[in-house]
């Protein structure tokens, strides 16, 4: 089965970042975003541990040990950048001045809950940091992830069974088999990896989705 990489994922989500955008790229995944976003477009990067106006990760050997993302992953500040204290970070998140947050995920629903924090696992370490904060102060939350775990279990979900991040928070879904609307009528179809038949897709998925239309 066609899959796109992750780097493929990662420059399909910055094609959706429009022009003059506040964002906040989740930990791990998320982060590769900002290695893909267009040179001539203006993208406000934030992080939550006290950064806007995050650049790219730094090339090899020009890393600074203090300038970290929330993920503790070196990176670059732009021109203009801006540090601040982390309870302002989180006034950011909570009032909503974030246009766009980008976030992994374990499960998404067909009605946009996300689960993300914790697996339930006994052994498992559940670690929510800001994504509740994010994922309902955001404008847009957008998720990127595998479409299925490594056991091959649809992480879409019909409902989540994971405890909750947020409920029916989720605006679209980037997977490495297609890019999902949540839509009032539910999951809508609007892009599949090259060579995947609808068929196929929704015989990965556990919740219904809906084909996508016709070409002409």
């Amino acid at each position: 089965m066609n899959r796109y990489s992750r780097d493929q994922i990662a420059a399909r989500v910055a094609q959706d970042i429009h022009e003059g955008a506040y964002v906040n790229l989740g930990i791990g995944l998320p982060t590769k975003v900002a290695n893909y976003l267009p040179a001539d477009r203006e993208v406000f990067l934030h992080s939550e541990n006290g950064l806007l106006g995050m650049g790219p990760a730094p090339a090899p050997g020009e890393e600074d040990e203090d300038l970290i993302n929330a993920g503790k992953q070196p990176v670059t500040l732009l021109t203009g950048g801006a540090y601040f204290h982390h309870a302002d970070s989180f006034a950011m998140m909570r009032g909503g001045h974030l246009d766009i947050c980008v976030l992994g995920a374990f499960q998404v629903s067909e009605t946009g809950d996300l689960a993300n924090w914790h697996t339930g696992a006994p052994d498992a370490i559940p670690a929510v940091g800001g994504a509740m904060d994010l994922a309902l102060g955001a404008k847009k939350v957008f998720v990127m992830m595998d479409h299925q775990t490594k056991a091959g279990e649809s992480k879409i979900v019909p409902q989540c069974t994971y405890p909750l991040t947020g409920v029916a928070c989720v605006n679209r879904i980037y997977t490495d088999l297609a890019v999902l609307d949540v839509t009032p009528n539910g999951l809508a179809v609007r892009e599949m990896a090259p060579g995947l038949t609808f068929e196929e897709l929704q015989a990965a998925t556990s919740a219904p989705l809906l084909a996508p239309p016709l070409a002409p």
